[in-house]
Formats: C-alpha cells, structure tokens, sequence
C-alpha cells in the first residue's frame, strides 16, 4: 500500500550503503561543458561546484564524465583516464563536497550520439540516417564496457569524490541499449527487454564490486525515450525491478533523448515535474531510494513530490543555474529566480544560455541575467570549435 511520508525536503536520507545525504535536494547531472578541452578540470568548473556545494545542496552530479575519450558527448567533457590531472580532479572532489554535500561523478559513454568531430559513433547497431550515422558494436566492444566503467568509477574512489552515477538514460550508450528504435541485435544483448538491459545490470554489478561499500553507485534511467517505439514505460518498469538487489544506492528517474529531431524533455511546454507517476509505479517494485528529475521549478513541486512519498529526492539541474544557492533559497522561504523567457528560441538556444550562465556562476559574475540568446549560441559554438582541437591534439592516439 502506498502512503504519504513525514519527510520533507529538508530531512535527511540515509542511502542503502549507510551513506547519509542532509536534505532531499540534488543538482541533477548535466553537460556543464566546462573541462579544458584536454579532458581536465578548470579553476571555473571547481569553483561552480564548490558554489552549488555552500548553497546548501545535498548532492551534486558531474554530467558526462568520460573513462574513454573516444566517445565524448562534446569537447568539453572531463575524461578520468590514466593521463588525467590526478591533482585538479582530487581539488574538484574537495571543494565540489564542501559543507557536508556529496559529489558524484556521471560515467558517461556518448555510444552512438558521441560527438562527431572527434569521434567514431558506435552504438548498439547500426544507424545510417542522412544527417545520423553510427557503427554497431563488436561482442568484445561490449563486453569491455562494464570494466571500463568499473575501472573509472575505481579511480574517481580514489580521488575523493563520493559515488558515480551510472546513466541509461538520454539516448546515450546504456540507454540506447534499452531502445528496442536503437538496438535491434538478436545476440544476448537484443531483442526483449531482459536481454537489452543485461549490458546495464552488468554494468551496475562490475562497478560496484570495483568500489568500496560506502561509495554511492546510483543509476539514471529513462522512465521512456518519448519516442515512437522507443523504450516504453512498461518495459522501463522491467527494468527497474530487474536492478532491485544489485546494489543501487539511488534511483534518478528521467526520460527523453538526445537524438536528432527528439523532442527535449526539458524544453516542454508541460507545467510541473514530468516523472512522479512512473515513481509512484516503481515504488512498488523495488526497495531502491527514488529520485526524479524534470520539470521541477518551484519549491511547492518538489516539496509535494518528497511528502506524497512518491520519491526519496528531488533532481534540478537549471534552477540550480539560476539561483547556485537554491536550496537556502527555498529554506528561507525566499522565492527562487524566475526561468528565462525569450522571445525567439533557435535550436540549441537554451543550452548554450544555460551553459554560458554555468561558466558565469564559475568565475562569479552571476550578475550577468541579461545575455541575449543569439550570442550565447555563438559564444558557445565557438568555444567547442577551439576545444576540439584541443582534443585532437590531446587524444589523438587513443
């Protein structure tokens, strides 16, 4: 039987590890897009961490952290390989974690969406649209994924940060294996759902026998692709309870992809959080603590979501990016900027907006509300175009 809770927003919540988290409020993961270009941290991104870290947040997720820098979702992802900065990377776990908030690192794998200019997409098949090509996988290419990504979380351990998020979700590598509109093998690892989540729970049981007991592993999971036969919200329930038992320490429920021409779940029109009904159907299915993220913009909304016990946590991403401090915002009883609205949105508009204002918040200069859209596009267009020659030069030879 489902029942409200007596939690709020500002309890804390004790993770299945014993790892305790001070409040229910995360900075969900997403592209910060603010690595040097070589796969290290930069002085902005510490200090934009650190920031989001004494605003009061519970924890916060690094989108798209590359162990392989041959599948990159855009040039400016950090890649925690052997040649990484081992001394920015421990800064960044230290000041990203300050006043008792946790920080977490995404293992990302572009797979088939990985960026083109520097690298070779490769995905579960092969993709061959007229602006979308991708290779399918080797059985040995797949099989040196969950150590690969094992090995990555083992060292982001070792550096100090808290936990890793595992992400099958957003049309990358993990998700598009879910996607029976992306994965169309007849091996082991296509065909029914079983079978295209065994890449995802072999993943989860490599990287967390890689780890120490009280490092956080949690997954990111697409409740659905939103895509016409895509992954379905039945089958995303399958997987759920196909991941109960292996050691999950969080759930974050989100949905939606990156493919071109997909809609983006971040970019609706809809009012409110997008996932608590898909929560409240895997409450029922599995032990794990639940997250969603999408949709969140008001403390109201993440305050019913934690009450009515439908999830544990509450997942933002670009609230955080309007106001760093958002969560002693909110327990002041303060009211939180208001989102942006533009009177033309381009493609890709809101993304570079919200990337450009990340790189502000870094180098403290959070006065700037003001940047037109347009110039936003180009300051961020050209910024990956330096970087990607970075990255050549940097990974060449991977």
């Amino acid at each position: 039987m489902h029942t409200a809770s007596n939690n709020t927003l500002f309890t804390p919540l004790t993770l299945p590890n014993g790892r305790v988290l001070k409040n229910r409020i995360i900075k969900s993961a997403m592209s910060d897009s603010l690595a040097n270009g070589q796969g290290d941290p930069t002085a902005t991104q510490i200090r934009l961490y650190e920031r989001w870290a004494e605003g009061g947040l519970a924890a916060s997720i690094i989108g798209e952290v590359q162990g392989d820098p041959r599948y990159p979702e855009k040039p400016g992802n950090l890649v925690l390989d052997d040649g990484a900065d081992f001394a920015a990377f421990r800064d960044l776990a230290r000041r990203g974690s300050v006043d008792g908030a946790h920080l977490w690192l995404q293992l990302g794998h572009a797979g088939a969406l990985s960026h083109l200019p520097i690298s070779r997409p490769m995905g579960p098949s092969a993709i061959n649209f007229p602006d979308f090509r991708s290779e399918s996988m080797s059985l040995a290419e797949i099989n040196a994924i969950p150590e690969g990504l094992a090995n990555t979380a083992r060292r982001a351990a070792e550096l100090g940060f808290g936990g890793v998020q595992i992400h099958a979700a957003h049309g990358f590598l993990l998700s598009q294996f879910l996607s029976p509109l992306f994965n169309s093998r007849t091996d082991a690892y296509g065909g029914p759902i079983q079978a295209r989540m065994r890449l995802l729970v072999e993943t989860v049981e490599a990287v967390r026998e890689a780890v120490p007991t009280d490092f956080v592993v949690a997954v990111k999971l697409n409740a659905t692709d939103q895509l016409e036969g895509g992954l379905t919200e039945e089958e995303a329930l399958e997987v759920v309870a196909g991941l109960e038992g292996k050691g999950v320490d969080l759930l974050d429920i989100s949905g939606g992809t990156y493919f071109p021409g997909a809609p983006s779940s971040s970019e609706r029109s809809t009012e409110g959080p997008y996932f608590i009904g898909f929560a409240r159907a895997a409450r029922q299915l599995t032990s794990i603590p639940l997250m969603a993220t999408g949709g969140f913009k008001r403390k109201e909304e993440a305050e019913a979501a934690v009450r009515s016990g439908d999830v544990d946590a509450v997942g933002l991403a670009r609230a955080f990016v309007l106001d760093p401090s958002l969560p002693i915002t909110w327990q002041a009883g303060l009211v939180a900027p208001a989102f942006p609205r533009f009177a033309t949105l381009p493609t890709g508009g809101m993304t570079a907006w919200f990337t450009m204002r990340m790189t502000d918040l870094g180098e403290d200069r959070e006065d700037r509300m003001d940047r037109d859209i347009n110039s936003a596009i180009t300051e961020y267009e050209k910024r990956d175009e330096l970087r990607v020659e970075l990255w050549k030069n940097r990974f060449a030879a991977s």
